[in-house]
């Protein structure tokens, strides 16, 4: 963040100072008392359970400067009548003054792995500040953008959406110069109600954009390639049938891919180092908003090849001494990504020769669909051969009986009423050699089910 006194936070914000207004913030602005930010601002935000003035105190005592909240705290605070706009407002004050570039990126499934691969490949062209996590809301895009210093060059932002008009509205926080849409799934479909009103929600990312903008679009998914009606940008399009595109797909025994990256007629080797073909159209959308600012094919393809792995609990591969393959991608989960996690465990299973178990637990806010999603991923599993499918917890339970319902199976289902039910069998039934995925929206926390299996026995990743 720009170094700025209260007072002059206080004007951008349309807030009054408590304390003296000559204090002045030199770092990013946060949220976690637990771990504050040197010289930083701390965001006090007012939950349902935990009133984050309560803490601020503790923050200063921790090295942040001040404090934004919506009342005196008895450290420097500039004091608002809504947090969450003030941060907004200082969020694009910093985004006008900096004048980084920002590419911003949205869409039902492959976000946060899309962003990582980004951040990555535009690192070893200039400064860059990515999102961390998945802090892609109305809270978490400010936060990001209040990383920025002044020596950024490349801002990139995820933008999530639960209804129309929330990602226009996070591009007036960060107005996007390179706007992707990845995809239109199912992901909140409880909340949208139907594929096209996600989409309505998503292309708001492309309308956002100038004329002197790229919008990069999926050319594989109709309902994203559509959107080059919304935008006045230039359209570059990525997919296996769009601009930059990939061919000579393989997966190596931990289900990681190679391809050869191709765009206007050159192709270069990439191996990334996640398992799940599902991984390639992540990378190839990163490598269209690298073009789309100047990065040269050989630079994005060697770039994509040493990236790793920066968010947590998402394809985590990890490999215990005995040869048990574990694939921690629990952070979340709907039905397009458990069905591509589905994939790599069978993958990684034929080529090692192994048996695989798939602990899956519940996807959330599939609103009316729950039921009918949730069986649908166990038929899925059961009829790409899964081994073994647990379902943990009562709402997960329809993927199970989804598995069973499949005639042609000869693989075993279990229920288990909970993370510690789950763990406990399989601790007792997987043996060496074998491959577990576990794969559950974020409120499941089955990250405990893969950790659990590794505990004091993790070997190589």
């Amino acid at each position: 963040m720009i170094e700025m006194t209260l007072g002059e936070i206080a004007v951008v914000v349309g807030g009054e100072v408590s304390g003296d207004p000559g204090v002045t913030v030199t770092g990013p602005a946060f949220r976690d008392d637990r771990d504050p930010q040197q010289g930083g601002l701390f965001v006090a935000i007012t939950g349902e359970r935990v009133d984050g003035h309560d803490f601020a105190a503790r923050a200063v005592a921790g090295g942040a400067a001040a404090v934004l909240g919506t009342r005196a705290t008895g450290a420097p605070t500039v004091v608002v009548a809504d947090v969450q706009d003030a941060l907004a407002r200082l969020a694009r004050h910093v985004v006008d003054a900096l004048r980084p570039t920002v590419l911003a990126l949205t869409g039902s499934q492959g976000k946060t792995g899309t962003k990582d691969y980004l951040g990555q490949v535009l690192a070893g062209a200039g400064p860059t500040v990515a999102t961390a996590g998945n802090l892609n809301n109305e809270l978490g895009v400010p936060l990001t953008v209040l990383r920025a210093a002044p020596d950024t060059d490349f801002l990139v932002v995820e933008m999530g959406a639960r209804g129309i008009g929330h990602v226009a509205e996070l591009c007036r926080i960060a107005p996007p110069d390179v706007a992707a849409v990845l995809n239109v799934g199912t992901a909140h479909l409880g909340e949208f109600g139907s594929r096209e009103a996600i989409a309505q929600a998503k292309g708001e990312i492309v309308e956002a954009l100038g004329p002197e903008g790229t919008a990069v679009l999926n050319a594989d998914d109709d309902l994203v390639a559509a959107m080059r009606h919304r935008t006045a940008a230039r359209v570059l399009t990525f997919g296996e049938a769009g601009e930059v595109t990939w061919r000579g797909l393989v997966l190596d025994d931990l289900g990681r891919p190679s391809f050869e990256l191709g765009h206007a007629g050159e192709w270069h080797p990439v191996s990334l180092r996640q398992p799940g073909a599902h991984q390639v159209p992540n990378a190839v959308a990163a490598a269209a908003m690298a073009l789309a600012v100047g990065l040269r094919p050989a630079a994005v393809a060697a770039a994509l090849t040493t990236a790793v792995p920066t968010s947590r609990w998402r394809m985590e591969l990890h490999e215990r001494p005995d040869g048990l393959v574990v694939v921690n991608d629990a952070y979340n989960a709907n039905p397009a990504s458990a069905r591509a996690a589905l994939d790599a465990l069978v993958s990684i299973g034929a080529r090692r020769s192994a048996r695989t178990v798939a602990v899956l637990g519940v996807m959330l806010e599939l609103g009316a669909a729950h039921d009918d999603e949730h069986a649908g991923v166990g038929r899925y599993a059961a009829e790409r051969g899964v081994d073994v499918v647990v379902a943990v917890g009562p709402d997960a339970a329809g993927i199970a009986a989804g598995a069973d319902a499949v005639p042609q199976w000869s693989g075993t289902s279990v229920t288990a009423e909970g993370r510690d039910e789950a763990l406990a069998w399989v601790r007792q039934n997987v043996a060496a050699g074998d491959v577990v995925l576990v794969k559950a929206s974020r409120g499941a926390a089955l990250e405990s089910v893969a950790e659990g299996l590794l505990e004091g026995e993790e070997g190589s990743r």
